[in-house]
């Protein structure tokens, strides 16, 4: 479950701004401000983030070489006023040997996370009880609700399917393969129809979203960019 395993606690204070802090509106070469480290699997090493030109404008960009690490953003945002999570990313190219199905496979080149606010009293006895054992075992809150829209290698585009390590996140696929490696694309996402789709019910606030490039399952090597992200209305 340790893919899941984002601390809440750890998080900085849930910000009153409406705005994610844009990339594009920084300075290549400095640091990323606005966003915190996010360590999901704390033994792997970090994938390397920094800010750069390209075709014009600041990005993103992510290298991950055998490392899992991310950046988080910390944010209520009210779905019923700001449905629509839009984004721009890019790729080198998919990770080979990626495999949602499997622990050993769960790495992809791009992926964006939004966190919930869902009631663990919501939860079935025995969901909060595995939640719990994870908690004691590793010692971090596991979001009780998260969906990750991802840039696979195998599986279709719309796919829906639980992580490898928790139910309690659902994985999308919005790409999938090699067609569009090397150039940007930009994706919009209802994330409340998603939230139904995934969970079968109405969606909570969002409370953070998060950006990963990982390759510690797989050992392999990803590059990725990424640009703004923002929430906006229908």
């Amino acid at each position: 479950m340790r893919r899941w395993m984002v601390s809440m606690l750890l998080l900085p204070a849930l910000c009153q701004a409406d705005e994610i802090p844009a990339f594009s509106q920084m300075q290549a070469g400095a640091a990323v401000t606005g966003w915190s480290v996010l360590k999901p699997a704390p033994k792997a090493p970090d994938t390397l983030y920094a800010l750069v030109q390209d075709e014009g404008r600041v990005v993103l960009r992510a290298d991950a070489n055998q490392s899992m690490s991310g950046l988080v953003f910390a944010n209520r945002i009210d779905l019923k006023k700001t449905p629509l999570l839009q984004w721009r990313w890019k790729i080198t190219a998919p990770v080979k040997s990626g495999d949602m199905t499997r622990k050993s496979g769960d790495d992809y080149a791009v992926r964006i996370y939004v966190m919930f606010d869902y009631p663990a009293d919501k939860l079935s006895f025995a969901t909060r009880a595995k939640l719990k054992i994870g908690e004691a075992l590793y010692g971090q809150n596991i979001p009780t609700a998260a969906i990750n829209y991802v840039w696979d290698n195998h599986q279709p585009v719309g796919t829906i399917a639980s992580n490898a390590y928790t139910d309690r996140a659902r994985m999308m696929v919005l790409e999938s393969g090699a067609g569009k490696a090397g150039q940007w694309v930009t994706e919009t996402r209802d994330v409340a129809a998603d939230f139904r789709a995934a969970f079968g019910e109405d969606a909570p606030d969002v409370v953070a979203v998060a950006l990963a490039t990982d390759t510690d399952n797989t050992g392999e090597h990803a590059i990725a960019w990424y640009g703004d992200l923002q929430f906006i209305g229908r």
